[in-house]
């Protein structure tokens, strides 16, 4: 029996920045999201069959934070929604196996945070281990830290490479109106800066800002309605790694490999993955097999602006709009989720449908 095929038709994004006039519900962020997505793809609220969102009850600093969020959705008609309490590409996977399944023809996830409202670092350090590791609160900055010396000692790269990652992703950076850091900086220049967490400086280190992002995807017959070139969602998959840090080579990344075989990645143009920190491009792409004919972050990706919760979403919504656009034929969207990219999610994107 074959697989039913669905596609993204439309993607939409915040502006990536702090936002003094955001709550943490995400509301003011996600209305202008879901009117510039509506507006692409020719819908409105009304259209859609399932909405799922993704976010914090930690990051807002209150129980059932994303309640108040469905506000932006509005109270008629009345809504199937959904929940993950994690970056909203889940939501995304969430919503595709109800396309899948036939429950939806149209589905809409998003995703929200405002990480400026809280100490960031911090609160990240809620995700560890509860009994060994989260009492000690390392702050995620350091955890990454810690991997990016295990690669420098094992010789898997150098200080200039994780510069030379930062320098290119700013540049590419430039031509993103969404981006919160972007410019032209050569890396010798990154270098003579101070440390963070050595041996991460600030470059090597995704900003903190506030955004949302919303993906909108059909079944087939409606995919070919409501866009010229759909983004066929040819594979999807996500794999979890040990939460211990102890338990698990933090020099390589299982459970990337796994998701990217079990979407049947191969080769593609273009890959826009979630790399909150300059080494984990670099270890991303070994373990998803990606080579140097490869586009990857042609949006500057997540060290030039990192929202909670939709970053990686968005990662994959960049990828479908380079399918849409016509720029790449083949993409790759990946996000990931816990410390020192312990769960990771692949989705492969394609112009032809399968």
């Amino acid at each position: 029996m074959s697989v039913p095929e669905v596609a993204v038709v439309g993607f939409a994004q915040s502006p990536c920045r702090v936002r003094e006039d955001a709550t943490a519900s995400g509301v003011e962020m996600l209305v202008p999201v879901f009117a510039e997505v509506f507006r692409e793809v020719g819908l409105t609220r009304r259209d859609i069959g399932f909405w799922c969102s993704g976010s914090s009850d930690y990051l807002a600093g209150r129980a059932f934070s994303f309640v108040s969020a469905v506000d932006a959705i509005g109270a008629v008609p009345p809504a199937m929604e959904s929940h993950v309490e994690m970056d909203a590409a889940w939501a995304l996977y969430e919503a595709w196996a109800k396309v899948l399944v036939g429950e939806a023809e149209i589905a809409l996830a998003y995703g929200f945070g405002k990480s400026s409202g809280a100490e960031l670092r911090r609160v990240l350090a809620l995700q560890l281990d509860p009994y060994l590791l989260a009492p000690l609160w390392p702050d995620s900055v350091s955890v990454a830290a810690l991997q990016a010396r295990l690669g420098l000692e094992a010789r898997r790269w150098t200080e200039k490479d994780m510069a030379e990652v930062a320098a290119r992703s700013r540049a590419a950076a430039r031509s993103n109106p969404d981006a919160q850091v972007s410019g032209s900086v050569a890396a010798a220049e990154l270098l003579g800066r101070p440390y963070v967490a050595e041996p991460l400086r600030a470059h090597d280190c995704a900003p903190v800002g506030d955004g949302a992002a919303a993906v909108i995807i059909a079944s087939a017959d409606r995919a070919r309605e409501l866009c010229e070139r759909p983004a066929w969602i040819s594979g999807f998959a996500h794999q979890v790694d040990s939460g211990s840090l102890g338990a698990r080579d933090l020099l390589s990344a299982p459970s990337a490999v796994g998701a990217a075989r079990a979407a049947g990645a191969g080769s593609v143009e273009v890959a826009e993955l979630h790399a909150p920190f300059s080494h984990q491009e670099l270890l991303l792409r070994e373990a998803l097999g990606l080579g140097d004919g490869v586009a990857v972050n042609p949006s500057g990706g997540a060290l030039c602006g990192n929202p909670m919760f939709a970053a990686g979403l968005a990662r994959i919504g960049l990828a479908a709009r380079a399918v849409m656009s016509g720029r790449a034929g083949r993409a790759l969207g990946h996000a990931t989720s816990g410390p020192a990219l312990q769960q990771n999610l692949v989705c492969v994107l394609s112009g032809e449908a399968s």
